[in-house]
């Protein structure tokens, strides 16, 4: 049997960002960082292991964290 990696997508949405860096500092594989606009970014999203500790930890809910190709 073929092991195939799950792939996952990282949105954040900028207008609800505070920018509190809760994401960055929290992610196991330092997807996230934050930008020139403090504003949280994914800068490494095929490190994104799915465990969802960013969306859990945003107190301003602006991050979702999907599987690819699901709906």
């Amino acid at each position: 049997m073929e092991s195939v990696a799950r792939k996952f997508s990282v949105t954040i949405n900028t207008a609800w960002c505070k920018g509190c860096g809760l994401c960055v500092a929290i992610c196991p594989k330092s997807v996230l960082e934050l930008n020139e606009h403090i504003k949280a970014e994914p800068v490494r999203m095929e490190d994104c292991i799915g465990c969802h500790q960013c969306d859990y930890s945003c107190p301003d809910l602006a991050i979702t964290v999907t599987k690819e190709g699901s709906d």
